[in-house]
Order: C-alpha cells, then sequence, then structure tokens
C-alpha cells in the first residue's frame, strides 16, 4: 500500500507555478491575481479562503478578498461580481460557497465570466469539459488527476466506480476518468442515493473515488484487493481524545481499507491540498489567456 500524498503533488505544482511567477517579474510584467468573494462569516469558508490566500503568497500570485455581510442583497453581489469581471487587473475569480439563502448560488456561478471562471463552474466551461475541450476543470477533480499524473497509476481500461455525482466533483471527475488520454479511459460508474448494490459495485472498482460526504461511508468489505481508493471526503466528528475536541475523517475508515490499496490518499494530506493547488494552476492559466502568453 503506497500512500498518495497530498503535500508531495501540491508543493511539486506549487513549486512549478512559482518558477514560471519568478520569470513574470524578472520581464516586468504583473502577476496572476486571484480574487475571492466571501458573504457572511461561515468558519470553514474563512479557512478556506485564509489558505488559498497563503498559497498565493506562498509562489507569488497576487490576492485579494472581498468580504460581505451575511445580509447582503442579492443585487448588491450582483453588482461586485459584474466589478470584478470588468476589471483587468483581475484574472480569476471564485465565489466561496455555500451561499446565504436569500441568495441564488446559480445565477451568481452563472454572471462570472467565463474566462476568470477558475472554480469551473459555469455552464460555459462545464460545456467545454464535456466536449473534451481545453477549459477550467474543477479543482478538486483537476487535482485528482493531477495527482493520477504524479503517481503514473494506470488507468487505461480500468473500472472506476465515483460515488457522489455533484457538480463540483462526482459528475466532473467521472468525465475526465472516461474521456481519451493517458490518465482516462477508464470505465466508469457513478453511484448515488437512489442506487441499489452500491457494495457489489464498489467491489468491481479498480479505482474508487468517495465523494459523498458521509464520514467513513466506504467500508473494508466494500473494496477489493489492490484497488486504487480516493477519499474527496473531509469532516469534523467528536474526539474526545484530542485536544480540539474533534478529529478529521474522510468518507473512507482508513484504518481497515488501506491494507487491502494499492494506493490510497489520506485524510487530512491527500485531495484537499490538491484541490487548493489545482485552483492555483486554473489561475496561471487564466493569466496566460488573458495576457495571450
Amino acid at each position: 500500500m503506497q500512500i498518495l500524498d497530498g503535500k508531495i503533488v501540491s508543493q511539486a505544482v506549487k513549486e512549478e507555478l512559482k518558477q514560471q511567477v519568478i520569470k513574470i517579474k524578472e520581464s516586468g510584467k504583473r502577476v496572476p491575481h486571484l480574487a475571492a468573494v466571501l458573504v457572511g462569516n461561515n468558519g470553514a469558508s474563512e479557512t478556506y479562503i485564509s489558505s488559498k490566500k497563503k498559497n498565493c503568497e506562498d509562489i507569488g500570485f497576487s490576492s485579494s478578498v472581498i468580504r460581505l455581510d451575511e445580509n447582503i442583497e442579492e443585487i448588491e453581489l450582483i453588482e461586485v461580481i459584474k466589478k470584478m469581471n470588468e476589471d483587468d487587473s483581475i484574472d480569476g475569480i471564485l465565489v466561496q460557497l455555500p451561499l446565504p439563502k436569500q441568495i441564488n448560488e446559480q445565477k451568481i456561478i452563472h454572471l462570472i465570466d467565463p474566462s476568470k471562471d477558475v472554480d469551473g463552474l459555469h455552464p460555459f466551461n462545464t460545456g467545454k469539459l464535456v466536449q473534451g475541450l481545453p477549459t477550467f476543470i474543477p479543482a478538486t477533480p483537476f487535482g485528482i488527476m493531477l495527482m493520477l499524473e504524479h503517481y503514473n497509476i494506470p488507468t487505461s481500461g480500468k473500472h472506476a466506480v465515483v460515488l457522489g455525482r455533484s457538480n463540483i466533483v462526482g459528475r466532473p471527475i467521472s468525465i475526465l476518468l472516461s474521456q481519451p488520454h493517458q490518465f482516462g479511459n477508464c470505465t466508469v460508474t457513478v453511484c448515488h442515493s437512489k442506487s441499489n448494490n452500491i457494495k457489489d459495485i464498489c467491489l468491481q472498482g479498480d479505482i474508487v473515488i468517495a465523494a459523498v460526504g458521509i464520514p467513513e461511508y466506504v467500508k473494508a468489505d466494500m473494496i477489493k484487493e489492490g484497488a486504487v481508493v480516493v477519499d474527496v471526503g473531509i469532516t469534523r466528528i467528536t474526539d474526545e481524545t484530542k485536544k480540539s475536541g474533534f478529529s478529521i475523517v474522510g468518507d473512507v475508515m482508513f484504518e481497515t481499507v488501506a491494507p487491502k490499496c494499492s494506493y490510497i490518499t489520506p485524510v487530512p494530506g491527500g485531495v484537499g491540498l490538491m484541490t487548493i493547488a489545482a485552483l492555483l494552476k486554473n489561475t496561471f492559466q487564466a493569466y496566460t489567456l488573458r495576457k495571450g502568453e
């Protein structure tokens, strides 16, 4: 069993970007700029935004955060997005989800200029992804693909089982794994809350992507010997043995599943780190396309 270490892979991605930014600075040009919008003060969102900002600083990107009140009216947020779309100094825009209930998330996502949609959620970019055209890939699926590539994990002809069908992870990773490229060409089965015989389907998986948001949902009796398991989940659970009072666990029961795997991602330290690395790559791509380089 080998750990798919998100720290190692994300550092490699960031180091490559850092070297490219150094060259940009040496040429006297402005550096890529990622701008984030945070509505309210959700603790998890605050942590994620802070991490994105720090990672931008680490590699030399410019970053900014627009903080808005929890009770903001939708029209006010719309105006903020429009101004960001028109701002030529901004290359990538992300709106931290979830948004408050008075705001229509889909409407806001659709308003973002597709050329700045580094989260890869705009229908324009989703359509290009489906057709196999170059586009911004949602960060978590993109991060998973970067990890498979880094560890040179064979995928062609393999049966990939994806647990979850969200637009952020499940659907896009199923598309990417089925596409005709070196780390694709899988036969893909997508399971969800209405699927029958999930355990039997998982046992057929050479590659299992767990993205259901249920702590330790995937048990050892659901995974065959030698499978590659990628755990996308991350949940806080009460743990009185910890000073913090909680532990971080994934969708996979790591301790019992790991011994059966050829490769497995840990939680934390796996896909989460790759999500941010992939977002940075998307931002650099947006910068390059906008600069015509």
